[in-house]
């Protein structure tokens, strides 16, 4: 369980699912959709969904790319998260809005599976979370080009490694969109 004391509620994370980071990705029509099942169990268990949005140069706030894709559609009164680094922790206000909602568990959805993904992943748990990554539920972009591997595989080994991942009073769990139960 959780070390973060006084923290039994769980949230879920929707991390950079925007129309410059998606674009192209693996099976981004398939992914959306299982996040759109994930938000809505969510949302009728009561369970708080975060969303996360990236920017930099590539991706400048306010443009067309930065926006997240049409598919999903976020509501006023779920947190949004402004971030620059990959490490969706890092420099924002994250911490804080979990806190403040009791979280010490975070379910883990978006893109890109090779940066964000598991940057986040890896910081909730050094910060004191359980995380859960949704195996169906993420993404990334084809950068064999650059030695990668391909997309396919880079979801494959995420979603083994991660099932496998521990820390000293923290859980890791892979599960499936279907088998997500709140």
């Amino acid at each position: 369980m959780t070390t973060l004391s006084d923290r039994p509620q769980t949230a879920v994370l929707v991390i950079d699912v925007q129309n410059g980071v998606v674009n192209g990705s693996h099976d981004r029509d398939g992914v959306i959709a299982n996040i759109n099942t994930l938000i809505e169990k969510a949302r009728t268990a009561d369970v708080p969904v975060i969303w996360v949005q990236h920017s930099d140069a590539g991706l400048p706030k306010d443009s067309k790319e930065w926006e997240y894709v049409p598919e999903l559609k976020r509501r006023d009164d779920e947190p949004l998260i402004h971030k620059l680094y990959g490490d969706s922790f890092d420099d924002t206000d994250l911490e804080s809005v979990l806190a403040g909602l009791r979280v010490g568990h975070v379910i883990v959805t978006g893109a890109s599976t090779d940066i964000c993904i598991r940057s986040t992943l890896h910081g909730a748990i050094v910060r004191g979370y359980d995380t859960t990554l949704v195996a169906d539920a993420h993404t990334t972009e084809d950068l064999s080009q650059y030695g990668a591997p391909t997309p396919d595989l880079v979801i494959a080994h995420t979603n083994l490694y991660w099932k496998f991942h521990n820390a000293p009073g923290r859980e890791a769990d892979v599960v499936k969109t279907a088998d997500i139960a709140f």
